[in-house]
């Protein structure tokens, strides 16, 4: 695994999240040790470039709020151009990951030779909001169905992906259904998928995921037609 992480880089999209930067980077270090650390500051009216900054990552800046899929695509697009990169570790900003679970990621990828790993979230008997473990069980059914691959959660945006993956696959969703979009279109060239189970925190934080009209991006995204 020490020779694995000299090849992670972590991407994380951020939308005012200047109260969990810090902590996420101290802890995702304490974990995995020194990588590279991009953050994409998608229009944060808060201090989240300066805090991310502070802590040593790499910002990257949309000037006006595009949406995650957009942050995503803006940071993949640097680290396709980063040298030595060979896998890409995406995750939330507000700590709803816990960066204590990227090495079993890491062990996931090794003994698999996955090209992307993601994470499982236990869906019964968890803290998850009702309209998300709905969401989550209806889309990750339908991308199972679209793909002939068993999707365990199609949503989650805590992933391991192959370099290759992000050379292959382009975004066309700018918001949260870019994750879904992304997933089919991987299953779909043939690249290999893994799920790890890991614990996501719900608590006080804001949530900018819509219930019902993200639900119906994911939907739309599932049914679009794709070469």
């Amino acid at each position: 695994m020490g020779f694995l992480t000299k090849t992670v880089a972590v991407l994380i999209p951020a939308f005012n999240g200047e109260c969990s930067l810090a902590e996420l980077v101290s802890r995702l270090r304490t974990a995995i040790g020194k990588v590279m650390i991009v953050v994409v500051d998608d229009g944060s009216t808060d201090r989240t470039k300066e805090v991310a900054t502070s802590v040593g990552a790499v910002v990257l800046r949309h000037e006006k709020n595009r949406g995650k899929g957009a942050a995503l695509h803006t940071g993949f697009d640097y680290l396709k151009e980063q040298t030595g990169i060979e896998f890409i570790l995406t995750m939330d900003a507000d700590l709803q990951h816990r960066p204590e679970d990227v090495p079993k990621f890491l062990l996931v990828q090794q003994k698999t030779n996955a090209d992307i790993v993601i994470g499982w979230r236990e869906r019964i008997g968890t803290r998850m909001p009702i309209h998300r473990k709905l969401s989550n069980t209806v889309t990750s059914v339908l991308v199972g169905m679209r793909t002939g691959v068993k999707i365990k959660d199609s949503q989650c945006g805590f992933r391991l992906i192959r370099r290759s993956v992000i050379e292959s696959v382009q975004l066309e969703s700018t918001g949260y259904e870019a994750e879904t979009e992304f997933l089919i279109k991987a299953a779909r060239r043939g690249f290999k998928i893994e799920f790890v189970p890991v614990q996501t925190i719900y608590g006080a934080e804001k949530s900018y995921m819509t219930h019902w009209a993200t639900t119906m991006n994911f939907i739309k995204v599932i049914f679009r037609k794709y070469k």
